[in-house]
């Protein structure tokens, strides 16, 4: 079996080129999808890859350190501040708690507190890298959910920092290190005396902070004048590889490092350059970290003890858990937010390969059990999807419909307006403001207490209540309204809301907001008439601008769009009824056709060419250039 570089970097791409995409199809997301590539070419498989993943995987680590700096960039300062309560008290709470209960557990399960305490720490990370990348899939990282995720996970690398320095205080007199050509684990402060220590680190943290401050945006812009952009993407590796080298000398994580220095260019005018440059690093290198873990699980040690594996794994994730799961209802997460929080960072981190590895080293834990903690560790990252999609498809569900009982009653009382709005964010209140301007009076409703109360302190007379109530409507006077506007941005609720309408108040003219397309085949499906695309009109009006700053007549840019909506508003119906794939793609492609003939020949006819009513400025304009 060939062992050459490129032959290595074929089979770790091809196994991700096959498994990934076929995990992303099934719903398992990237990550798990990435760690089966692992499991199938490792040695528990197809033995493409044998001891050397572990190798991989320490410089696969690195992935860690990119995605730290990228999101530093996206965080800027005031936001960090912002989140200091949430870093500080729920990041705090959490390490501390899950060490204590995991080391309590191991001391009575016969383990001595020394080593009991160290496991309590390690078992305390989360993953970073797995966590965060399975919240940006879903897109949940701007929930609450994610904001408190990643204050924990933030609060986690930083403590990695004490850890190693507390480490050394619990290593036993009578233990040996037991590493076979092991290093010792020297830093630059280490040979300095005790006094000067600090001084170095806090010099280095200064550094970076001054250095991202004042020198790197000169030095990107000498680097952006070059015109050669593999410079620019260049100097940014350069500055995340110096960075990691810089703190792992002084002896602090690499990782904090190289978020710092994100945080410091967040507000820099290069910082979307950056991204956009490291971004593909932090993909491949992470996905290369993923199949690295997935290789170095030690199914013969799992073979050999089953039973005691799996015991731990869901022993210390469902510790994790309720830990996590009492720390978000402490700081007011509702059901559905603490569930994503508790079930996503239950699973112990990739800085536990580090520490396990630093114990063994200092003669803290057993070969014995680092062996057996390490393969804990790999299965709790790979069950970490799994987990996450069981909590998707089973918890959530529940307490999300738990949660859409209404948890007060409805303050409504009897209206009677012309018009209802049910839904009240950004497309309902724009409706809303429209029509209030115009003197017609509506009666909103919305069934988010907190956009209530907060809309009310704004002025606007909003009741909560859930519009799909057949009662709600009635006192809402549906029966002698003329029009209701369904601006709910939940499509399954806005179906129900219809069924109800359709039911009882037949003579009400809906007018229904759609997110897509394919909404609005399921809305006209639903039998409705007025449904209104919420990025149609928008992106209409941003296609007219761009052809007029091409040089369109204001006029003809118009007119072309106003064609455009009303021949796909028509076609929308004729598009609605098919239900197969390829006669579907079949009929986009005739009516797009027919659309660029229909206007082809509208802007050929010469009747249309002269419409001096539309354009009045433009014509005033060529006519002065005439003059000229």
């Amino acid at each position: 079996m060939q062992q050459t570089f490129f032959f290595q970097a074929m089979v770790y791409l091809a196994s991700a080129v096959i498994t990934v995409p076929i995990a992303k199809k099934l719903g398992l997301g990237s990550v798990l999808g990435y760690l089966l590539a692992g499991i199938i070419i490792g040695p528990a498989g197809l033995e493409f890859i044998g001891q050397e993943g572990t190798d991989i995987m320490h410089f696969a680590e690195f992935g860690v350190v990119i995605m730290l700096f990228v999101i530093g960039l996206e965080l800027e300062p005031s936001r960090l501040w912002h989140l200091r309560k949430s870093i500080l008290g729920m990041g705090g709470v959490q390490v501390g708690a899950t060490s204590l209960v995991v080391a309590g557990l191991a001391i009575l399960f016969g383990i001595d507190w020394k080593q009991a305490l160290a496991l309590g720490m390690i078992a305390s990370l989360s993953s970073t890298a797995i966590v965060l990348q399975s919240l940006n899939e879903k897109g949940l990282m701007k929930t609450a959910a994610g904001q408190s995720s990643f204050a924990v996970l933030l609060f986690q690398d930083i403590a990695v920092i004490p850890m190693l320095a507390l480490f050394p205080l619990l290593a036993s007199d009578t233990n040996v290190p037991v590493v076979e050509g092991g290093h010792s684990h020297t830093t630059l402060v280490d040979s300095l005396p005790a006094w000067l220590q600090p001084f170095v680190v806090l010099g280095s943290v200064a550094a970076i902070i001054a250095v991202g401050r004042y020198a790197t945006p000169p030095l990107f812009r000498i680097i952006a004048r070059t015109g050669m952009r593999e410079m620019f993407t260049a100097t940014a590796l350069l500055l995340v590889v110096g960075i990691a080298v810089l703190m792992t000398t002084v002896g602090l994580s690499p990782a904090l490092g190289t978020f710092l220095a994100g945080v410091v260019l967040a507000n820099s005018e290069y910082r979307h350059e950056l991204e956009s440059d490291i971004d593909p690093f932090k993909g491949l290198l992470l996905g290369l970290f993923f199949i690295a873990v997935g290789a170095s699980i030690d199914f013969q040690l799992v073979m050999a003890n089953p039973g005691l594996i799996l015991s731990l794994v869901l022993g210390i994730m469902a510790c994790k858990l309720i830990v996590l799961f009492l720390l978000g209802k402490s700081f007011s997460l509702s059901n559905n937010q603490n569930s994503i929080f508790s079930f996503g960072l239950s699973q112990v981190g990739e800085f536990a390969f580090v520490l396990f590895s630093f114990s063994l080293q200092e003669g803290i834990l057993s070969k014995e059990i680092t062996d057996m903690m390490t393969a804990v560790v790999a299965i709790s990252m790979a069950f970490t999807p799994l987990v996450m999609l069981l909590n998707e498809k089973l918890m959530l569900p529940r307490l999300t419909v738990k949660q859409d009982e209404p948890e007060k009653e409805s303050d409504l009382v009897e209206q009677d307006n012309p018009v209802i709005i049910a839904g009240y964010g950004h497309f309902g209140s724009t409706i809303g403001r429209f029509l209030q301007a115009n003197n017609v009076q509506a009666t909103v409703l919305d069934s988010n207490s907190d956009n209530v109360d907060y809309l009310r302190r704004m002025g606007f007379n909003v009741f909560y209540g859930d519009a799909s109530r057949h009662d709600l409507l009635e006192i809402a006077g549906a029966a002698r309204a003329k029009v209701i506007v369904i601006a709910i941005g939940d499509e399954a609720k806005r179906l129900e809301l219809i069924e109800t309408i359709k039911k009882h108040f037949p003579e009400l003219h809906i007018l229904v907001r759609s997110t897509n397309r394919y909404d609005a085949y399921d809305l006209m499906n639903a039998g409705m008439l007025h449904i209104y695309r919420e990025t149609l009109d928008t992106s209409l009006r941003v296609g007219v601008d761009a052809l007029t700053l091409l040089g369109y007549r204001a006029h003809e840019a118009n007119r072309s769009a106003k064609t455009f909506f009303i021949h796909d508003e028509r076609t929308l119906k004729r598009l609605s009824a098919i239900r197969n794939d390829d006669e579907y793609v079949h009929a986009v492609r005739e009516t797009q056709s027919e659309l660029e003939q229909i206007l082809q020949a509208d802007r050929t006819a010469e009747s249309l060419r002269v419409d001096e009513g539309w354009d009045e400025g433009s014509l005033i304009a060529e006519n002065n250039e005439l003059v000229k």
